[in-house]
């Protein structure tokens, strides 16, 4: 699933092409209904710039209006032809055509009032943006201290940080040689790992994230950060720092890659 750096690869695609263009005309397949909500109330509006929170893009209308729009696990933006996967296409007043292509239908496209996310409680639930000054050592550290959970179950929750999802996380935490099952951190330990998600992300953006195989920016280009990753995917692979295989398990329900030399409970 695309995190945030691939969101954030795409919002940077997405916002000169759109910012200030309206929607003429929209088609969007009704299944499934929930993740589609009043999409014909983006007819005839003006897109006002496109931001992002987290792993969603939010586009500010005229009137007071939001489109949100998340790519799921395999959503991508591009301005070619629509194909059978195509789930959403927006006529735009230039005569261009904005195809939202989502094979395995986990996206959505919504439009709501502006900051009012009942509907999508995941996105109104999120954490401090960890590339924004609300991202604060201290408080990250002392969230983890009250934390009932793992590590890394917290790095995916979004409360904590948002938009950190399964390969970052995985990142941020095999650079400050913390176990991904640890539920004490410590606020040393923690403060590391706060700065490691920066910096993991950061780099990942500079290389406009990561691809395996359905990210792709709205140009169609892949990202170029999979080469550069140290944790996550890289299974019986010997550890870039102590030569280690490195092995994977699951937490919260997702594969987790770690050294088992380097990352002790």
């Amino acid at each position: 699933m695309p995190e945030l750096p691939e969101v954030e690869s795409v919002r940077r695609q997405l916002d000169p092409e759109l910012t200030g263009r309206r929607v003429v005309s929209v088609w969007w397949d009704p299944h499934p209904e929930q993740r589609f909500s009043d999409v014909a109330l983006l007819e005839g509006r003006r897109i006002l710039a496109v931001t992002r929170r987290g792993k969603y893009l939010v586009c500010p209308l005229d009137e007071d209006l939001e489109l949100v729009l998340h790519l799921g696990m395999t959503g991508s933006f591009s301005f070619r032809p629509a194909d059978a996967y195509a789930r959403a296409r927006f006529a735009l007043d230039d005569g261009r055509e904005l195809v939202f292509r989502d094979p395995r239908r986990f996206g959505r496209v919504s439009v709501v009032e502006a900051g009012e996310y009942d509907a999508i409680p995941t996105l109104a639930a999120l954490g401090p943006e960890p590339l924004s000054d609300d991202f604060d050592p201290a408080t990250f550290a002392e969230a983890l201290r009250r934390s009932k959970t793992t590590v890394k179950a917290a790095l995916l929750g979004q409360r904590l940080v948002a938009g950190v999802g399964n390969i970052y996380a995985d990142e941020a935490l095999w650079r400050t040689r913390i176990h991904p099952t640890s539920r004490r951190v410590g606020h040393d330990r923690a403060t590391a790992l706060h700065a490691a998600i920066r910096d993991v992300l950061r780099e990942s953006i500079e290389r406009e994230g990561t691809t395996f195989r359905d990210y792709q920016m709205v140009n169609g280009e892949s990202g170029r950060n999979a080469d550069f990753l140290s944790a996550y995917g890289q299974e019986g692979r010997p550890c870039a720092r102590c030569g280690t295989a490195m092995r994977k398990t699951v937490v919260a329900q997702r594969g987790t890659t770690y050294c088992p030399s380097c990352q002790r409970v």
